[in-house]
């Protein structure tokens, strides 16, 4: 007759000790606790299955009871009882948990960062990131995207709004909308629900970037800035600024490497661009001599325009804005950004210079008359010589209207 199993008990579990190896506790119809030598209580289920022995583990003790360890072998017998294989399903739903996590909203939005990451500007794509993690996945991010609905993703938005930030808002949606849209072509998600959400965001009142374009005001501008009282690093890069008018990213971020002073030329790389294509610009006289002057300073590190705390960084976002504000120069009225205005409509207004230069110098998507883009080096003469050209205007500009 065989032996009979008497069931456990909570005390005799935790007074079980571990041995030089395994052991068993049996706690009757399959069910046994492992003891192991390094002292773990583990739960397993011995069965069988279309006539093959088969082992099912249930977790560890007392994180799994007693009483739940006994649940699930009943749960476990039924399933056996009714032709399925509980090890079987336990493998079906662990995938499905693990499909489940790949498919929430901030696992598709970092994949589709990580994806696209390469084709922006650095400060762009952290910026985008940042943005999600602060305002959206804390909300939504771990719930699966394809059962998300329009209101789930409003309910982030509008809480960017309550804050003042209705431009970031604007912003995020669209990012929402390009993760939707990702989802999408990898079959995550049957549509892009912020379509939906057209009108449900407050307007922004569009606000052009502050800047000069009357001749006799940036003359006004110039003066002030060859008397700014800052840093050397600051001043410089306020008066490097209007000779080669590139966005203000691309100026604080120059990196001495990129420089031939001998040549005369600034060759930006395309991972530093916006329109991810590299990028020529010539230098004038005037602006190769405040580079020769900067670089007894700064030479010997890497950035043209370090950041005044550490010279391993670039110039902050912020410095050239505040030292405009300190000349005395509102936002509304000139930005870092403004000089780009102010060379685009004098170069076309005063100085009769061809747009299609005009608009290459400014880095902007300019096509051939068959269609086809424009390399970097396209009219790189022309647009030497108008770089000069303007160059001297502005320093004779600065003599002329006193």
């Amino acid at each position: 007759m065989p032996k009979r199993i008497l069931p456990l008990s909570d005390t005799q579990i935790k007074n079980a000790k571990p041995s030089e190896s395994d052991y068993k506790l049996s706690d009757g119809n399959g069910l046994y606790l492992l003891i192991t030598a390094t002292g773990g209580k583990l739960w397993r289920l011995k069965y069988r299955f279309n006539g093959k022995e088969k082992l099912l583990a249930f977790g560890s003790y007392p994180e799994v009871t007693l009483a739940e360890a006994r649940n699930r072998r009943d749960q476990a017998r039924q399933f056996v009882a009714n032709g399925t294989d509980p090890g079987e399903m336990k493998k079906r739903l662990q995938a499905e948990k693990a499909k489940q996590a790949a498919n929430t909203f901030e696992a598709v939005a970092r994949e589709w960062h990580a994806k696209n990451y390469s084709t922006w500007v650095p400060a762009h794509g952290d910026q985008v990131l940042r943005r999600l993690e602060l305002d959206v996945f804390p909300m939504i991010g771990r719930k699966p995207i394809a059962e998300l609905d329009p209101a789930d993703v409003l309910a982030p938005l509008q809480k960017i709004e309550m804050r003042g930030a209705k431009e970031t808002a604007h912003r995020v949606k669209q990012t929402c909308g390009q993760v939707f849209r990702y989802a999408v072509a990898t079959r995550r998600a049957q549509r892009d629900v912020t379509a939906d959400l057209r009108g449900a965001l407050a307007k922004v009142t569009s606000t052009h970037l502050g800047s000069i374009t009357e001749p006799a005001k940036v003359a006004e501008l110039l003066r002030a800035i060859d008397g700014f009282e800052g840093s050397l690093v600051v001043k410089s890069a306020l008066q490097f600024a209007p000779m080669v008018f590139v966005r203000p990213g691309e100026l604080r971020q120059a990196e001495w490497a990129e420089f031939d002073l001998d040549n005369a030329i600034w060759e930006i790389p395309a991972s530093k661009m916006k329109m991810k294509k590299p990028h020529m610009v010539p230098l004038s006289s005037q602006a190769v001599k405040i580079l020769r002057d900067l670089r007894r300073l700064t030479g010997s590190g890497r950035y043209v325009f370090p950041c005044n705390r550490s010279t391993a960084r670039p110039m902050s976002n912020m410095t050239l804005g505040a030292a405009l504000r300190r000349l005395g120069y509102g936002q509304g009225e000139m930005t870092p950004h403004g000089f780009r205005a102010m060379a685009r409509t004098i170069l076309d207004e005063v100085l009769q210079e061809r747009p299609d230069f005009i608009e290459h110098q400014l880095a902007h998507a300019v096509r051939d008359p068959n269609g086809r883009a424009y390399n970097r080096t396209a009219h790189l003469a022309e647009r030497r010589r108008m770089m000069q050209l303007w160059s001297d205007y502005l320093e004779n500009l600065k003599v002329a209207t006193r």
